[in-house]
């Protein structure tokens, strides 16, 4: 979070910097203070007004957050879905979000990692561990640090290295034979040297079975390692390098049948699937020879990532220069089995290297006049190899879609503030951006035709986008904010079909926002809200097109006009001491204003039934409305007491998530209530602290996604896991 933004949030319990798992916080008694330290100078977050919420590294474990898809599950109006159930992610924040399996594209919301963004958001899978706290930032980002975004970013910031020696452990163990190990060292290493290092492993929790054999599948198999370093190289020099590497070698997401499928050819016949945990997979000889694995292999995942970085601060006297320096490389493979069942009607094996070098420089001021400042430039050079092998129904060939991408981005950006008077502070940031990305791609290639010649596919940015704002303190307790910003994300291209490579636009949302934070009550109630209105163009949908030869193609595709609006509110509260009950709530809705699409049923039926597609036809969905939940509501509630020499706690917390639409009916996603809860419990003053939890105490039934990749008539869904339970140990050392 490599700006104001970056330093813009510290995590309600980040006092205690995770080392307190071991501990019961201490009897709360008013919300806690969340300090800013942009650009050298203390505020209170209350009194900046951006769009933001913060779950402490200590709240993980409570709230189920295991990977950052889980924080759809804390933060309101952010949804995240691993499409398919795979291990491809689409973030969306306020409705802006893409729906797609490919991973070569840029997400509309960013995700960084101690400063360093992840452009490519399959690279965000691996375990979550020894985190200070997590950020969510709503709205458009660009003016502050690492790459454009129309959706909002991901802050994910870990512990740092300490002067004194301090080491500990967190262990768990739960339903379906599933464990998770985390641990950490940190101290002095040497004079002007801090390290720290932490790792993790989470394995088992196999909950899903084939409905044929009887087989597990849904083991998990994470491991992880991080070091970081601070040095003080001088008095007014530090430089803080960090390095992890991640294997994740988990079992893939079953899928269940919504309805009876019948196989190619008509040899068998499966019943919808009843049973929650049931699934079926299979995979060809064709398809694990290509992958590496033998006839018996369950979907999975094999991915490995490292990730280096250097962080360089120097105080100049008149000024503060940072330098990021970073490096990633991350490999896919990645098998799924999307039809649910034996036999090879809907298999994928995706494969991808990816790597990624950037580099950013921020200068900013550090004086205490009205007057603050900073300008930045980031630059980004990245590659992409990979592609998928696919089986399709009535299709017994191998079929591979590979393409190599590279990217070149370049930005400069400036963000600025000015306090008029003691209530009055006006914000202004711009930025511009340029950048080009090639895709050479074969296009589909069935076995055993030859290979044809690669084409060669460019597309380029250059854009302006800025934020202008105000921020008004119309009391000592209480900030009024009001914005307007400018946001674009890249184009790209769609790379699971033939002939549907071409580039689509980028897209460009203006966001109006205006919103209130106030304490009430001697810090005993906080509320914070906010209003949004996006102008979105361009924005990118999945859509058709057609190829005179081969047919209908899936596409990513730019809808002229639409918009989105709605709103958040956050609340905490500290009615009596010790019991702290936090809310929050998030509306949105929008539609299309201006949109003529393909319609794929009226255009099959006018042409002939084995092509050529020349006649094209489409239907205006201007009006319709956007395919996200329009709501979500969370909250949580704890309370810390001392009793008889013991500290205990006890929290749960809980989340509805609204309806996912769709136009199409079967593809609606219901809504739904997770419950979680918590009891944990320390002798007074003790080094160690045991627990009990639940996750999805309720045993709600949800999915994630719904595809009907064989026809609608088809249809099958990646279900979610039902309730868990198991026990805690921390302790620090």
């Amino acid at each position: 979070m490599a700006s104001s933004v970056s330093l813009l949030t510290i995590a309600t319990f980040s006092s205690a910097n995770a080392q307190s798992n071991t501990r019961s916080a201490e009897q709360a008694t008013r919300v806690d203070e969340i300090i800013v330290t942009a650009q050298r100078r203390e505020q209170a977050s209350q009194d900046v007004g951006v769009s933001l919420s913060v779950v402490g590294g200590e709240q993980l474990d409570e709230k189920g957050i295991s990977v950052v898809n889980d924080l759809e599950n804390a933060v309101p109006n952010m949804e995240v879905d691993s499409q398919f159930g795979g291990g491809q992610p689409q973030f969306r924040i306020r409705g802006i979000g893409a729906r797609e399996y490919s991973s070569n594209n840029a997400s509309t919301v960013g995700i960084y990692v101690d400063e360093v963004a992840h452009p490519y958001t399959v690279t965000t899978q691996g375990a979550m561990f020894d985190i200070a706290r997590l950020e969510v930032l709503r709205g458009p980002q660009g003016t502050l640090y690492g790459r454009n975004t129309t959706g909002g970013a991901v802050n994910i910031i870990t512990n740092a290295p300490t002067a004194d020696f301090r080491a500990g452990f967190n262990a768990e163990y739960g339903t379906f034979d599933r464990y998770k190990v985390e641990g950490y060292v940190s101290g002095q290493i040497a004079p002007n040297l801090l390290g720290r290092l932490a790792a993790v492993t989470e394995q088992g929790g196999a909950w899903q079975y084939h409905r044929d054999t009887g087989e597990k599948l849904g083991d998990v198999n994470k491991t992880a390692i991080r070091g970081r370093l601070t040095w003080d190289i001088s008095e007014t020099v530090t430089a803080d390098l960090s390095a992890t590497y991640s294997v994740d070698k988990s079992d893939g997401r079953g899928f269940r049948l919504l309805g009876p499928y019948t196989v190619s050819g008509g040899a068998v016949t499966y019943p919808k699937d009843t049973a929650w945990r049931i699934t079926g997979w299979g995979i060809s000889p064709e398809m694990a020879a290509v992958a590496g694995v033998g006839l018996n292999a369950k979907p999975f995942r094999d991915n490995d990532g490292f990730d280096i970085s250097a962080r360089i601060k120097a105080d100049l006297g008149w000024a503060d220069l940072t330098s990021i320096t970073a490096y990633q490389t991350f490999s896919r493979s990645e098998f799924n089995d999307w039809d649910g069942t034996r036999f090879n009607e809907s298999n994928v094996f995706f494969y991808n290297d990816i790597d990624v070098f950037a580099q950013e420089l921020r200068l900013s001021s550090n004086g205490d006049g009205p007057f603050h400042w900073m300008v930045g430039a980031h630059y980004a050079d990245e590659s992409i190899d990979g592609g998928f092998y696919t089986n399709f129904r009535g299709n017994p060939n191998l079929i591979n879609t590979g393409y190599g991408q590279s990217v070149s981005a370049f930005g400069i950006f400036t963000h600025n503030s000015y306090q008029v008077n003691e209530r009055l502070n006006l914000i202004a940031g711009l930025r511009w951006e340029t950048e080009e990305r090639t895709l050479d791609s074969s296009g589909t290639v069935v076995a055993p035709n030859p290979t044809p010649p690669a084409i060669s596919y460019d597309t380029d940015l250059s854009e302006v986008s800025g934020r202008l704002g105000l921020e008004y303190k119309m009391t000592d307790d209480a900030l009024f904010y009001a914005s307007v910003a400018r946001g674009v994300k890249s184009g790209g291209f769609t790379t699971y079909n033939a002939t549907s490579a071409t580039p689509f636009k980028p897209e460009i949302v203006i966001a109006y926002e205006a919103g209130i934070k106030s304490d009430l009550f001697d810090r005993r109630l906080r509320m914070n809200g906010a209003l949004f209105y996006y102008d979105y163009k361009d924005q990118q949908v999945q859509g058709l097109e057609y190829d005179r030869d081969t047919g209908r193609l899936g596409k990513i595709t730019n809808v002229p006009k639409s918009h989105i609006w709605g709103g958040e509110i956050e609340l905490t509260w500290v009615p009596v001491d010790g019991l702290t009950i936090s809310q929050n709530i998030g509306y949105k809705t929008g539609e299309y204003d201006e949109y003529n699409a393909i319609d794929g049923a009226k255009t099959d039926a006018a042409n002939p039934p084995d092509g050529p597609w020349d006649i094209i036809i489409t239907n205006d969905r201007s009006g319709e409305r956007l395919s996200f939940p329009k709501m979500n509501y969370g909250g949580s509630v704890s309370y810390d007491w001392d009793m008889a020499g013991w500290e205990l706690r006890a929290e749960t917390n809980y989340n509805y998530r609204d309806e996912l639409y769709s136009v199409s009916s079967s593809s609606i996603i219901d809504a739904y209530w997770l419950w979680n809860a918590n009891f944990s419990v320390s002798p007074a003053g003790a080094n160690w602290r045991a627990g009990l939890w639940v996750r999805n105490m309720f045993n709600t039934y949800y999915e994630e996604t719904r595809n009907g990749f064989n026809g609608s008539a088809r249809p099958t869904t990646s279900p979610s896991q039902g309730r868990t339970f198991g026990v805690r140990l921390s302790m620090d050392f």
